[in-house]
């Protein structure tokens, strides 16, 4: 809440009360099953005591806070609001995922870090707004992201933090020093970075690269862009944004209109 305090923001809270449609067997092809009003009416009853008990332990004052209780999964429900309410900034609570899960399920966080038409900031535990002082950008040195980059721009001039330029050195994308420092520091006029510093680092892969430098280096926010992959080709691909997100302790802002 404090960044949002600090934002002079709007926050809504959102939650999704998913209750799975049942389907009468009875019937040829299945006949949807009413449910009785009161349930749902009790669903959101406990909605609203949890929303009462969360706002009073979090010791929230001075901040415009509301719920939104909708009858969707999660997903939908956070796409469906960021469209209705043009959201500026979706804030996400995460505790990764691994193993067989992450590759064919992923979490909650990691979908709408994919799909999300709004920056997402995906958070293992949420660090005081003044301690956010260096933020890390990996990055493939792209001219053509004016969007996210402005975006990465608005961040750092609201945290008053050093924008950290990554670029990380793997087999099959090898850059000699000289064309990397050539490369990094054009980045920078292209886009008139301030405050900012450039790093070139190699390492067998670029999730590797990005978690080693953010723990080397005291790094307290990573900002990075992403892309809606999907299906076979996030299977055999993947998503550096969505690994790191999974797999790193600090905070991870992600913006896919690149």
């Amino acid at each position: 809440m404090e960044m949002v305090a600090r934002a002079k923001a709007e926050v809504v809270v959102l939650h999704a009360a998913y209750v799975p449609v049942l389907y009468d067997p009875g019937y040829a092809g299945g006949t949807p099953l009413a449910y009785d009003i009161s349930f749902l009416n009790r669903i959101e009853e406990d909605t609203k005591r949890g929303y009462e008990k969360m706002k009073n332990e979090s010791g929230v004052r001075g901040v415009s806070v509301s719920l939104d209780i909708v009858h969707d999964n999660l997903i939908s429900a956070i796409q469906h609001h960021v469209d209705r309410k043009q959201t500026d900034l979706i804030i996400m609570g995460t505790s990764g995922a691994s193993g067989i899960r992450e590759v064919f399920i992923g979490s909650n966080t990691e979908k709408i870090v994919r799909f999300a038409q709004a920056p997402v900031l995906a958070v293992h535990k949420a660090p005081p707004v003044s301690s956010i002082k260096k933020i890390l950008l990996p990055t493939t040195l792209r001219l053509d992201q004016t969007d996210f980059m402005n975006k990465v721009k608005e961040l750092q001039e609201f945290f008053g933090a050093t924008l950290h330029v990554l670029l990380v050195n793997t087999a099959s994308h090898f850059r000699t020093d000289k064309d990397a420092v050539a490369a990094l520091e054009e980045f920078a006029k292209h886009y008139h970075l301030k405050n900012h510093t450039l790093h070139f680092k190699s390492y067998d892969n670029e999730e590797d690269g990005i978690i080693d430098f953010t723990y080397k280096e005291g790094i307290d926010l990573i900002a990075m862009a992403t892309h809606a992959r999907k299906g076979l080709a996030r299977l055999f691909t993947g998503s550096i944004t969505e690994d790191v997100v999974n797999h790193i302790s600090a905070p991870v802002w992600t913006y896919n209109k690149i």
